[in-house]
């Protein structure tokens, strides 16, 4: 067959691979200029009002039952709400009512049964007596549990595994309803703490204040017995002598003696409503199968509701629609106004319609995302802080000038937290045994390695500066916490030119020579000191901090054989007393100084009675004391005697106090009426996003550079395209020979 050539076919080809070039160019540009290619949400939420944050651990326990952990209650304090919470904006913290009409009553009797004046000494009261008034027409979430049918019959309580089988979400059942809030929820609540299947960490603890709670978890125990462990195990049929529902919305809680600090677990998910309706609900056999429990589906009248639980992926809360009643504080800190903290003064909370937690497992990700701004809010880790955090020459922690050009706001506060490095006292090195001369020996020991660990240096070298050396256990903003001179340790250190400066290394020498150990040499045997130090498994990158407290020691002459083990081997060692030196902290559960003295009282000893005294220190003038202070009420005479337990365990040094770890966070523009404070996490409904500044800020940030791709486009064009036009006019060519 003839082939022709047509020159103008030839033309017309070439005109149309232009063309297309061309238009590839103009959806790039296009593209580039309307489109973020980076966003990892769906397009349609750029203008919504949505929170984004991250989580890294996937929450065990959401049944407010078990939960304890604080990557549980970043989702169960939004979702469940407790007779009282903190106030958002009040420095001291200030407890508040939450479901709570007002602020508990409390009455104080006999062993008759007979009321006491409220200054009556601890020693002649039996019990104290709570009572909570709820505020009327609080709501639960929409849920499958309350809904009814057409008889008022509720609808899903008899369903069989088969018809259970056939949703695989909470969001699958059709129906949903709500009921009023009432006094039996909380009720219901606290007797779920001696729950037989359930397995509730603070049920130790208030079973000791609960009147008859332990016998509840006993009757309960052998009511289980028998019965199969799918029967529905009732509450409300079994009463409970502790607590006592008054009317509809009034209910009491007795409790042994005078224990002042009940009040703040009355601002814990542990005393949150749970309705019976939820728990029959979801004991249903078949429930657990498809993971519907209250541990992955929380039932609450909170501000949120989780709506998506995917642990491995995405955890998603919004605005319960139910939720009203709580407004924004009108009243704060002096401050508070400067800081733009009282805009939304007496304003309906909450302000945010969705809150999307991602999954991030590693920490630059998550940085990244952040300075994009794909989340509203970071933490800050070590690889990151000198791009974000510059301190200045009098020692402050400010933002950085990129930071700030970008509108990233800092904050900064001291936990009410502590690390430590314990002594077990039972041990006959450190602990000096039972003589007077040992014990009197190992105290010296323990004070000269308390001025020679540096933790100044520690926190400069591996935390950028974020803590404070600790003088004793309390942390700032704690009763019993004293600033400047008359808050230093005098053991470790001296007031110098109006600052606490550590004592010289050679005090430290002095105290070892004193305790039989000069130069690190045991004056009886001769031989070189050798103390073991226990810790959690530690990866690669923590080996320079080990290596750094080896240092420590060895500034003494002293060798430091470090001991790492797993988490769950290293707390049986300290259960059981087999370890000399260990490391560990504590988080307080509420801000009184008690949550903290208590660690080293002598019944709380880890060996022999489990409780969290790990050192296992007792000393019985200390005991006394905090035995005298634990039920007193605030003020100067309580501040006297944790002053004297304070001085009493600096000398006797038990631990070293190690550090207060201060918190970093960094906040974008949009983010607005944040004040942290670690106490309180149901603070999610008082912020504020400003949807718009942040998608403006993203394309800012995100907008794709397309002008490389467009050169290397044309380049490529330029370079291939007169080879591409010879190539076909050769290839027409050979074809019209052919032919």
């Amino acid at each position: 067959m003839l082939i022709h050539f047509d020159p103008k076919i030839h033309h017309n080809k070439i005109r149309s691979i232009g063309l297309l070039i061309l238009c590839l160019i103009s959806l790039l540009l296009i593209s580039g200029c309307s489109d973020i290619w980076n966003n990892p949400y769906p397009a349609g939420e750029a203008d919504k009002n949505i929170l984004y944050n991250a989580f890294a651990e996937r929450p065990k326990h959401l049944d407010p039952v078990q939960s304890y952990s604080s990557n549980e209650i970043q989702f169960t304090a939004q979702i469940y709400q407790p007779p009282l919470q903190y106030h958002f904006l009040k420095r001291p913290l200030e407890l508040i009512p939450q479901t709570a009409s007002k602020m508990p009553t409390v009455s104080y009797f006999d062993n008759n049964g007979t009321e006491l004046p409220t200054d009556t000494e601890e020693a002649h009261i039996a019990y104290s007596v709570y009572e909570i008034t709820i505020r009327p027409d609080i709501l639960y979430q929409p849920h499958p549990a309350f809904a009814k049918d057409d008889n008022g019959t509720l609808r899903y309580h008899t369903l069989t595994p088969q018809a259970i089988q056939a949703h695989q979400k909470i969001s699958d059942f059709e129906h949903t309803g709500t009921r009023e809030l009432v006094a039996d929820d909380f009720i219901y609540q606290i007797k779920r703490l001696a729950h037989p299947r359930l397995h509730s960490p603070i049920f130790g603890l208030m079973a000791d204040y609960i009147v008859g709670l332990r016998e509840y978890a006993d009757t309960l125990s052998e009511y289980n017995k028998n019965h199969d462990t799918n029967h529905f195990l009732d509450l409300r049929n079994f009463p409970l002598s502790g607590v006592e529902h008054v009317d509809d919305h009034t209910y009491r809680i007795r409790i042994k003696g005078k224990y002042p600090q009940f009040i703040y677990w009355l601002t814990m998910a542990f005393f949150a409503p749970v309705p019976w309706e939820a728990d029959h609900f979801f004991s249903q056999p078949g429930m657990a199968e498809k993971n519907f429990t209250l541990d992955w589906y929380p039932v609450g009248t909170g501000p949120y509701m989780l709506t998506e639980n995917n642990p491995n992926q995405i955890m998603v809360l919004e605005r319960n629609p139910n939720f009203k009643g709580e407004y924004y504080p009108n009243e704060g800190m002096p401050e508070d106004i400067a800081n733009g903290l009282l805009q939304d003064a007496g304003k309906p909370l909450p302000f945010i319609d969705k809150i999307v937690y991602s999954r991030e497992r590693e920490s630059i990700p998550y940085w990244n995302k952040f300075l994009q701004g794909y989340y509203d809010a970071s933490g800050i880790a070590s690889d990151s802080f000198d791009q974000a955090v510059q301190i200045t020459g009098q020692g402050e922690a400010t933002i950085t000038e990129e930071m700030e050009a970008q509108g990233i706001r800092l904050g900064t506060e001291v936990a009410p937290s502590t690390y430590y490095m314990g002594f077990n006292m039972l041990d006959p090195v450190v602990g000096g045994g039972n003589t007077p001369e040992g014990q009197a020996a190992a105290r010296k020991l323990r004070q000269a390695i308390s001025i020679a660990v540096n933790y100044e240096e520690f926190l400069t070298i591996f935390a950028n500066g974020r803590g404070i050396a600790a003088q004793g256990l309390i942390p700032p903003g704690i009763e019993g916490y004293h600033e400047g001179k008359a808050g230093i340790n005098p053991i470790v250190y001296e007031w110098h030119n109006g600052e606490a400066q550590r004592k010289p290394i050679q005090v430290a020498q002095a105290l070892l020579a004193e305790a039989g150990y000069p130069k690190g040499i045991n004056r009886k045997t001769g031989k070189p000191l050798v103390l073991y130090y226990d810790v959690t498994a530690r990866g690669a990158d923590d080996r320079s901090m080990l290596d750094w407290m080896r240092m420590q020691f060895k500034k003494l002459n002293i060798q430091l054989i470090v001991r790492s083990t797993d988490y769950n081997r290293f707390q049986d060692k300290i259960r059981k007393g087999n370890a000399q030196i260990f490391e560990w902290g504590w988080n307080a559960d509420y801000p009184d100084p008690e949550n903290f003295l208590f660690l080293l009282y002598g019944p709380q000893r880890k060996v022999g009675n489990s409780g969290e005294n790990a050192a296992n220190y007792d000393n019985a003038e200390y005991n006394r004391l905090f035995e005298q202070m634990k039920n007193m009420e605030h003020g100067p005479q309580r501040v006297a005697i944790i002053d004297r337990m304070i001085a009493i365990l600096r000398e006797d040094a038990p631990w070293l106090w190690g550090y207060h770890p201060k918190i970093f966070a960094l906040y974008h523009a949009w983010y607005q009426n944040v004040k942290p404070n670690r106490m309180a996490y149901n603070t999610l409904k008082y912020y504020r996003i400003d949807p718009e500044l942040r998608q403006q800020k993203r394309h800012q940030w995100n907008t794709p550079v397309v002008w490389p791709i467009i050169g290397g486009i044309m380049l490529l064009i330029i370079v291939l395209l007169p080879a591409w036009i010879s190539y076909r006019r050769k290839e027409q060519h050979q074809a019209l020979q052919a032919g």
